[in-house]
């Protein structure tokens, strides 16, 4: 399972014409389901996004995470993180979850960071979205927890 987080001051994602998903400071995070994903990727992912550090503290250092400044997380499906790149010029999409397994594996990443006691908004599964943010820093990361050996 795939985390690309962002620090953020805002952000907010539009489906169509109207606005699904809005937060303040937190973290915007792209989420990518590979094959092989299970519940323990899925926990261990929530995990690190609501421990991560990357929010300063009083002497300007990464030292905070999302729960301890008050933030939210914006969740955002998104499965073309798990895109192969390797070669040519077009990507493919072989390690990527099946969109059933992936809209599970998502709704379950959701599930467990509200149950981590911070506001979550989310993107919509499946929708064309448009995405905003304002990056502070800017701060971007990628974290990867790998799916089960098979």
């Amino acid at each position: 399972m795939i985390g690309l987080l962002q620090r953020v001051t805002e952000a907010s994602v539009t489906v169509g014409e109207a606005t699904v998903a809005r937060i303040g400071t937190g973290l915007l995070v792209l989420v990518g389901v590979e094959r092989g994903d299970t519940g323990a990727q899925v926990q261990r992912l929530a995990e690190r996004l609501l421990g991560y550090r990357v929010f300063p503290d009083d002497e300007g250092r990464m030292n905070l995470g999302v729960r301890d400044i008050g933030g939210a997380l914006l969740l955002v499906p998104q499965f073309t993180l798990a895109a192969d790149t390797a070669k040519g010029m077009r990507p493919g999409f072989g390690a990527a979850a099946d969109p059933d397994t992936g809209a599970a594996r998502f709704d379950e990443l959701v599930g467990c960071a509200r149950a981590g006691g911070v506001p979550v908004e989310t993107g919509v599964f499946g929708a064309h979205m448009q995405v905003q943010l304002i990056n502070d820093g800017p701060v971007t990361f990628h974290l990867r927890v790998p799916p089960a050996a098979s």
